[in-house]
């Protein structure tokens, strides 16, 4: 090893040698070429940027899709000494401010950023004064389509390492197929032979699949947590009230534990996430929301409550448990009848036609070759969730309709802390011209000041980023406290002579492509499952690994054979006259607004953003056919009830 990185492994981490393949990923990343790193959960990834993070000239630039949950990992890094920060949305402007100062003058070495601050107008001024050697991608396998949480800002990262000059990437994930690591390794150009993956077989994970009736498995859950109830546990669920209950009902009988799930705040998630850690709590209940981040060595127990979404899901979620090397248990309380709910959450995500098509008509009847927008509003206009609306632009972009050009903010304000004179007494010549003119520009209402941006880019001739690059660099000097709202995506319309109907089909075919794949995780999922091979060993061959022996020898199929997932409890039939009185209830408290295809999401509990005003969770009918298929909850609403509900209501 070479003596330089010996060294600072030890002064810093404590360590006298690598772990299973972090020594080539570290060398690849030391000599200057991209690499990945494909570890199993908890095998180590993080220690692949951090250490060369402390030998590189410049600043190492961290991406990850969940922000708030790399917590465990900064705090780490300054128990290490070592200059580490992260921007999100909890820190005050003082905070902000000086974590940017730091990241441009080299006193950080490591900073935390989600993909999304890429395209904020502020962040860009400041990010192109920073010296960036590293550019670290966590949950790398987002950047593929392929992959089992495809997220469509990832697919900009390439773009914006070559927009930033950014001489080396590295890409982290635990969860890739070979088809996965292939398609996000080619996006950077990294070679194969730069490309280190470890294997995902870990003989400390006993992994069991226990077929368990819905109506047992509270009992069952019980009994097992109270055989070991000091064991530190994270038992998954698929919804928020699940979590509650599930709490609830542990905590009733004897096993304390806690929910944890995207719906609390996030002062209230943190203590029970510290709880966790500390050891102070040994239960939490969560969703999917608990988890990635989370830098706890000896979890003893997964247990799987709900199917999880995916084998790649499933992969992550057991992967947190025994990371220390001591065993640990993995179980699965399978049934089928969690198999509705699971595809409803893939249904819900699939635009409707008509969204899709008014989308494309706003591009098609714009005067200009530009197209701005703000997503949250249009995306909640248009009845799209706002991850299959950033889906939707990426499909447009895919197909030449339009091009991501940049963001910017549609008001900036500010309160003066020195004069306006006093600050435009700084500046000589042109540049005071160009100062006086900016401040006039502005508008003082009470205790702020607006800019009107353009007034200012008219009468002075002046773009755009000189105007953000001053008023950033008055608030640099304390000149100022500035302020700025309301996100606006700009586009490049590259094509608005298409022909409406047959892109609106080739777009929502698209999508019903991606529905179809994600329907299809679900069910390989219940296949692998009831696997008639060692649970183990199908989990390595999955994703490209091959082990030595037949049998892992603990796995519930060594011990016990093949599991048979419970058939799905049989539920009543839909009847007209049910269905008819509900959907007629509904009708009443929404005024008739809902479409056939969104009373149908409202009957199966799936969220949208036409039910944003209707604070559905308080209505005792939303979610009540949860447990049936959502393509029969709309085919009983779309052919019994037109009388009800007009046929150009249709989504």
């Amino acid at each position: 090893m070479n003596t330089q990185i010996s060294e600072c492994l030890k002064k810093y981490f404590g360590f006298t040698d690598f772990r299973n393949g972090q020594k080539e990923v570290v060398n690849n990343i030391l000599n200057n070429e991209s690499a990945a790193a494909i570890f199993p959960t908890g095998a180590g990834k993080s220690l692949c940027y951090q250490l060369p993070a402390l030998m590189l000239p410049g600043l190492t630039l961290v991406v990850s899709p969940l922000l708030s949950l790399m917590k465990d990992q900064l705090d780490f890094l300054l128990s290490c000494n070592i200059a580490a920060a992260r921007l999100d949305s909890t820190l005050g402007r003082d905070e902000y401010a000086e974590i940017l100062e730091k990241a441009k003058s080299g006193q950080l070495k490591i900073l935390m950023i989600s993909v999304e601050r890429f395209k904020n107008e502020r962040f860009r001024y400041h990010l192109e004064r920073m010296n960036i050697s590293l550019l670290a991608i966590d949950e790398a396998h987002c950047i593929s389509e392929w992959g089992h949480n495809f997220r469509p800002e990832y697919l900009k990262l390439p773009d914006y390492k070559k927009e930033f000059n950014i001489p080396l990437v590295l890409l982290l994930t635990a969860t890739a197929t070979p088809e996965v690591i292939r398609d996000i390794s080619s996006k950077f150009q990294i070679e194969d032979k730069n490309v280190t993956v470890t294997g995902f077989y870990r003989k400390n994970l006993y992994l069991h699949v226990s077929p368990v009736p819905e109506s047992d498995k509270k009992s069952h859950l019980l009994t097992t947590i109270n055989q070991k109830p000091d064991s530190p546990t994270i038992v998954y669920v698929t919804l928020q009230k699940t979590a509650e209950l599930i709490a609830k009902f542990l905590s009733s009988n004897g096993c304390f534990a806690k929910a944890y799930h995207a719906g609390m705040g996030n002062d209230d998630r943190e203590v029970v996430q510290n709880s966790f850690i500390s050891g102070e709590l040994n239960c939490i209940v969560a969703t999917i929301a608990f988890g990635m981040g989370i830098d706890k060595k000896d979890i003893r127990q997964i247990i799987h409550y709900d199917l999880p979404k995916t084998i790649e899901n499933y992969s992550q979620e057991i992967g947190r448990s025994g990371r220390d090397g001591e065993d640990s248990f993995c179980e699965v309380l399978a049934n089928r009848d969690s198999v509705n709910i699971l595809e409803n959450f893939v249904y819900g995500d699939t635009p409707g036609k008509d969204s899709i098509r008014e989308l494309l008509r706003l591009i098609k009847e714009n005067d200009s070759d530009k197209l701005e927008l703000k997503p949250i509003s249009l995306a909640r206009s248009l009845d799209i969730r706002p991850l299959p609306f950033k889906t939707l632009l990426v499909y447009l972009d895919m197909n030449s309709v339009i091009k991501p050009k940049y963001t910017y903010f549609d008001e900036y304000s500010f309160k003066y802390i020195e004069q306006p004179e006093e600050i435009n007494s700084k500046f000589k010549g042109e540049r005071k011209d160009f100062v006086s003119a900016l401040l006039s520009s502005c508008k003082t209402k009470k205790t702020k000041t607006y800019l009107n941006m353009d007034v200012m880019t008219e009468i002075y001739s002046s773009d755009r980023k000189r105007v953000i690059t001053a008023l950033e660099y008055f608030n640099e000097k304390e000149w100022i406290e500035l302020e700025a709202k309301q996100s606006v995506d700009v586009y490049q319309i590259l094509n608005n002579g298409f022909d409406l109907d047959s892109v609106t089909k080739k777009i929502h075919d698209l999508f019903t492509s991606k529905e179809t794949r994600e329907i299809e995780r679900i069910h390989n999922m219940i296949s692998f499952f009831e696997t008639e091979s060692c649970i183990s060993r199908r989990l390595a061959i999955y994703f490209g690994e091959t082990i030595k022996n037949e049998m892992c020898g603990h796995c519930s199929f060594c011990i016990s054979g093949k599991a048979a997932l419970c058939t799905k409890a049989e539920l009543p039939p839909l009847t007209i006259h049910d269905t008819s009185e509900i959907v007629n209830t509904i009708n009443e408290k929404t005024g008739g607004t809902l479409s056939k295809r969104n009373m149908a999401k409202f009957l199966c509990g799936i969220q949208t953003p036409a039910f944003f005003k209707l604070k559905v969770k308080t209505q005792k009918e939303f979610g009540l056919f949860e447990k049936y298929p959502f393509k029969e909850v709309e085919s009983r609403i779309s052919t019994e009830f037109s009388h009800i509900m007009e046929p150009d209501q249709v989504n």
